[in-house]
């Protein structure tokens, strides 16, 4: 049974950074990429950031390129998401996701997911 446990969330204040980590377990197909999606509150879940399948490429949403970077440990199987300069638009439930097909940025197109991790950026 596929797991998949964020941390690393908590409360700053504009302009500082945060490191998320996503942990997996119970991964048979360890080659599926992994990703991060938000979901602010009333909002739907929005896609942030990916691995590409072939694992060379990174994929980004738009609002936060150039703040954000994710980053990867296949022998631990884990995932991480910087976020710097964060804003408080960046407040959100952050979740960790196993790809299952080629829309990265579409949340119907990952089969698991974690239960979040809380990030709240004040102004």
């Amino acid at each position: 049974q596929v797991q998949l446990v964020e941390s690393g969330g908590g409360l700053v204040q504009a302009g500082a950074s945060l490191r998320l980590s996503c942990a997996a377990s119970g991964r048979a197909n360890k080659r599926k990429p992994m990703g991060w999606f938000r979901q602010a509150p009333g909002k739907e879940r929005e896609f942030v950031a990916v691995f590409s399948w072939s694992g060379d490429r990174t994929y980004y949403a738009d609002s936060v390129k150039g703040r954000f970077t994710i980053s990867r440990d296949n022998a631990k199987d884990t995932i991480a998401l910087q976020m710097n300069s964060l804003r408080p638009e960046d407040t959100a439930v952050y979740y960790c996701g196993v790809l299952g097909t080629s829309e990265y940025d579409n949340p119907r197109a990952y089969d698991h997911w974690g239960k979040g991790t809380l990030v709240t950026v004040s102004s």
